[in-house]
């Protein structure tokens, strides 16, 4: 099965083709913004080397979030174009659950992490390669208090994992890699393994976004109380 795997909702931008489990071109580029610029690029560049054209691809893989809200809009709106102009399955893929795919087989129980800004972090829990619940936007204190109840070393992974083993050392994790975004082979993995039908591209919000939008257009006069 060949894949095109694509990921801008974290803090990279990552275009990969896979033939079955096997890389055959990929580019990971961190960058905290600028992706809907350099994905373009970056899927035309691994379309190029891995040889045979757009026609070869069986499926594509996109991360549907948590993240960034614009970030991830970018992956989607691409993969689903191309999957639509292809006529191929377009995969949704949980950036916690691409986190998380390498340590699965550790035996070691997994949490993985985003910085979700505002003291709170975007978080999924796993043990023996099973989840143990949805994604959550957890505030850190009750992240740390699921670690703390799983009764053993936890292995955190993720932008969040820094934050969580600073702000409560005394936690003691087994391991905390602050990974900017998913390993593509990881994101090659669960594209391949994933049922398209229960995995659709879309995104996966944890909470509203930030920005607001205007409550007057430019111009108009400012509403007075009554």
């Amino acid at each position: 099965m060949r894949l095109l795997v694509i990921d801008t909702a974290l803090g990279a931008c990552t275009a990969a083709v896979f033939e079955d489990d096997r890389p055959l071109s990929v580019r990971f580029e961190p960058m905290a913004k600028g992706h809907q610029e350099r994905l373009g690029g970056l899927v035309r560049d691994v379309m190029t080397e891995a040889g045979g054209g757009f026609d070869r691809l069986d499926r594509i893989g996109v991360t549907v979030g948590p993240g960034s809200f614009t970030g991830l809009r970018v992956g989607l709106a691409f993969a689903q174009g191309l999957g639509a102009a292809l006529g191929r399955p377009v995969v949704g893929v949980s950036t916690l659950d691409a986190l998380a795919d390498p340590l699965a087989t550790a035996g070691v129980p997994v949490a993985a992490l985003i910085d979700a800004r505002r003291g709170q972090v975007y978080a999924k829990f796993f043990s023996d390669g099973r989840t143990l619940g949805p994604e959550e936007a957890l505030p850190l204190e009750a992240a740390a208090d699921r670690i703390a109840a799983l009764g053993t070393k936890v292995q955190a992974v993720g932008s969040g994992a820094g934050l969580l083993n600073e702000a409560y050392p005394e936690l003691s994790l087994a391991s905390a890699d602050p990974v900017v975004a998913p390993a593509p082979t990881a994101l090659a993995r669960l594209t391949r393994s994933a049922d398209p039908a229960a995995h659709p591209p879309r995104p996966l919000y944890l909470r509203a976004p930030d920005a607001a939008p205007p409550t007057r257009l430019p111009g108009q006069p400012r509403q007075t109380a009554p």
